[in-house]
């Protein structure tokens, strides 16, 4: 059995896990990490300002499925 792993899936792992933590702490910053400045950052502010629960949703969201 081959349990090896290329430095860039774990790094990768790695740093989408930091960005779900800072995600749950301050979700507009989790969103910029990913995507920078657009649309789904300024949804998520909006988002975040309505209730802080959609926000950390909405982040966790962008945060595994954008690669």
């Amino acid at each position: 059995m081959n349990t090896t792993t290329t430095p860039t899936s774990s790094n990768e792992g790695t740093k989408d896990l930091l960005r779900i933590i800072v995600a749950v702490l301050l979700p507009p910053l989790g969103v910029f990490f990913q995507v920078g400045f657009g649309m789904h950052f300024w949804l998520n502010i909006v988002l975040t300002l309505l209730g802080y629960i959609p926000g950390i949703i909405h982040a966790v969201y962008i945060i595994l499925t954008r690669k």
